[in-house]
């Protein structure tokens, strides 16, 4: 089954990636990859669809899409370096991934995050991903 990124969400101070379920009154009901529990998580907190995120080269913003299959392209069906991996073995993996990103924007801190969401897409989900357009066309039906 794809995996359609704008229903996967991270969300600001809590771990791991949640797969968005429906609107609550007061925010919404997500459900945890990794274990399926559910919770309901307030309006007010910080949430991110994975489809909205882009990382910065030197020449334009790459969407999360695109640096995942690069990824996928360059480990095949190895899981990517662990998020406590040193700082030299992230950046060799992006310097293959995406040679062109940018080293002032793009920080370790993040690259972590990326890995991490790249192991618990692998595990729980799918890197097969929903074209965009696929997505928008489903919606509106």
């Amino acid at each position: 089954m794809k995996t359609d990124l704008t229903r996967i969400l991270a969300i600001s101070g809590q771990s791991g990636l949640y797969l968005y379920i429906s609107q609550a009154r007061n925010g919404a009901i997500v459900e945890a990859l990794s274990d399926k529990k559910r919770s309901s998580v307030s309006a007010t907190s910080k949430i991110t669809s994975l489809a909205d995120i882009s990382i910065y080269t030197d020449d334009e913003e790459v969407k999360l899409q695109q640096v995942l299959l690069n990824i996928k392209d360059v480990l095949g069906d190895a899981d990517a370096p662990s998020s406590k991996a040193p700082a030299d073995e992230l950046k060799a993996l992006f310097e293959k991934a995406l040679p062109d990103y940018d080293r002032d924007r793009f920080y370790v801190s993040h690259m972590k995050k990326v890995v991490d969401w790249y192991n618990s897409l692998k595990k729980y989900a799918s890197l097969d991903f929903v074209d965009p357009e696929e997505a928008e066309e489903t919606e509106q039906e």
